[in-house]
């Protein structure tokens, strides 16, 4: 696949949307709808945007009206103004989702990475939430690996800046050098480039498990086994021992970036699990 394949790609899953824009406060959330079906609202990871979800929309899209946002701060969404922080981007989308579905509608809610902190708060805030799947979710507090990512917006543009996101992909998100392919490249460098919302100093704390210990609704977590955001294993067992109504599934050769990297396990999981 060449950049420009990628770009036509983008262009294509596009296409079978429908565009919608809520207002919270005084910032534009944009939003895309895909489907028909029970309403699932799919939240994208930190300095991301709703293309993190380009592998599974097809396959997800025929079973559920899917609802994709850019988070405020990140796409074509506008920023927050202050206070930036976790309850408030909840507001903002449990407010949203309010006005695009209904009020009293209940929701499906699936969240990748820093996404599934602000899921998780959205469950908590809006209720009718009738279950949750967090994909390589963050906020739990425990320990992760060390990475060295590079800082791209320091350097030039052009091939230096191209070789850095490669990097921070292998590094952070994708475990397979042949999932590194241009559609991830593309993805990943244009969210990147877009991206004012810094979640990093809210997925390293433990801000989204307190708030699902509050919860009781049926929780699927989902990680690659290589991972770098958790040890995996022994995250998984802490989230679920003593929880019924919550599973943990971890699957071998993969990353951070699972419904990318593994879409086919990844969309089967999330059809049963809705």
């Amino acid at each position: 696949m060449t950049v420009q394949k990628a770009q036509a790609l983008i262009a294509t899953i596009e296409q079978g949307s429908e565009k919608f824009t809520t207002t919270f406060e005084q910032t534009r959330i944009q939003w895309r709808r895909f489907g028909s079906g029970k309403p699932l609202l799919l939240i994208h990871g930190g300095s991301g945007g709703w293309l993190h979800w380009a592998h599974n929309i097809e396959a997800l899209a025929s079973h559920y009206t899917l609802w994709l946002p850019d988070l405020p701060g990140c796409g074509e969404s506008q920023d927050l103004a202050a206070p930036i922080n976790v309850p408030r981007l909840a507001q903002a989308l449990s407010q949203s989702i309010d006005s695009l579905i209904g009020a009293d509608a209940e929701v499906g809610i699936a969240g990748f990475s820093f996404g599934s902190i602000v899921a998780v708060h959205v469950a908590q805030l809006r209720g009718r939430v009738s279950r949750l799947a967090l994909l390589g979710p963050t906020g739990h507090g425990m320990p992760r690996e060390t990475l060295k990512l590079r800082n791209w917006r320091f350097l030039p543009p052009g091939p230096e800046q191209f070789e850095a996101h490669k990097h921070n992909l292998a590094q952070l998100m994708l475990h397979e050098p042949a999932a590194i392919d241009d559609l991830a490249l593309q993805i990943h460098i244009e969210a990147s480039e877009l991206a004012r919302l810094r979640g990093k100093k809210f997925s390293h704390t433990d801000v989204m498990r307190q708030a699902l210990d509050q919860l009781q609704i049926p929780t699927l977590m989902v990680w690659g086994a290589h991972d770098p955001t958790a040890h995996v294993v022994s995250a998984a067992q802490t989230l679920t021992d003593g929880h019924p109504h919550r599973r943990s599934i971890v699957i071998d050769g993969a990353g951070h970036w699972i419904q990318f990297e593994r879409p086919a396990e990844v969309n089967a999981l999330l059809r049963d699990w809705f």
